[in-house]
C-alpha cells in the first residue's frame, strides 16, 4: 500500500516549517506526523550532505509519495532537483511539488514542467549575475571603491611599518594599534608587495 511522505526544509534554525506543513494538508494531502521528514539546513546544500533527506531515503519503497512545497526543496539547483527527481523516480517513488501544481514529477509531463522551470529559474540566476558584474565594472570604472574601509591611514601605515622595523613583535604592534594581528599581517605584506 502507498504511503505518503511529505519532506519540508528551513535554511535557519530561526525559522519554522509550520507554513510548509499547512501548505500540504491545504492542498489535500493526509501526512502522518511520523512521515514528515523537517530539516534544517542550507538550500545551496547537496542532497547527500541533508541527513534527513538522506535517512528519508532509506525509508521510501516502491508505490510511496513525496510531498514537497517547493522545488528548491530537492536540491540546490536545476541539475541538483533533477537528479534526485530521477533518482526518486528509479525506486519507484512518486514526487509532487504543490508549488508545480501537485503533478508527479516522476512522469513525463511533471519532468517536462520541471525541466522548464528549472530552466527559468537558471536563466534568472544567470541574468541577476550578469547584471551584478556590470554594474561592479562600471562602478570601478567611475572610480567606486569595494570591500572594508582600510584600517589605517598612510600615516597609521608608516608607524606600523616602523613599530614592526625595530623588533616588535607582530602581537604587540597590533595591541598598540588596538587592531588585530591579521591587520598588522596585511599592512606588513602590502608593503613587501610594493617593494617587489
Amino acid at each position: 500500500m502507498a504511503r505518503t511522505f511529505a519532506y519540508v526544509r528551513v535554511s535557519t534554525a530561526g525559522q519554522t516549517t509550520e507554513n510548509q506543513g499547512k501548505e500540504i494538508e491545504a492542498a489535500g494531502f493526509k501526512v502522518e506526523p511520523k512521515r514528515i521528514v523537517t530539516e534544517t539546513v542550507s538550500g545551496s546544500s547537496a542532497i547527500e550532505q541533508r541527513a534527513g533527506f538522506m535517512s528519508l531515503l532509506d525509508r521510501l519503497e516502491q508505490d510511496d509519495v513525496l510531498i514537497v512545497t517547493k522545488l528548491d526543496r530537492l536540491g540546490r539547483n536545476a541539475i541538483d532537483v533533477s537528479n534526485t527527481v530521477d533518482r526518486l523516480g528509479k525506486m519507484g517513488v512518486r514526487v509532487h511539488c504543490l508549488a508545480l501544481g501537485g503533478p508527479d514529477l516522476t512522469s513525463s509531463a511533471g519532468r517536462m514542467t520541471m525541466h522548464v522551470i528549472n530552466a527559468v529559474a537558471q536563466f534568472e540566476r544567470d541574468l541577476l549575475i550578469e547584471r551584478t558584474l556590470t554594474g561592479q565594472a562600471r562602478a570601478r570604472a567611475e572610480g567606486k571603491a569595494f570591500g572594508r574601509p582600510a584600517t589605517f591611514d598612510e600615516t597609521e601605515r608608516a608607524a606600523v611599518l616602523q613599530q614592526l622595523a625595530v623588533g616588535d613583535s607582530v602581537s604587540a604592534v597590533a595591541r598598540a594599534f588596538n587592531t588585530s594581528r591579521q591587520t598588522v599581517l596585511r599592512v606588513r605584506a602590502d608593503a613587501i608587495g610594493a617593494a617587489v
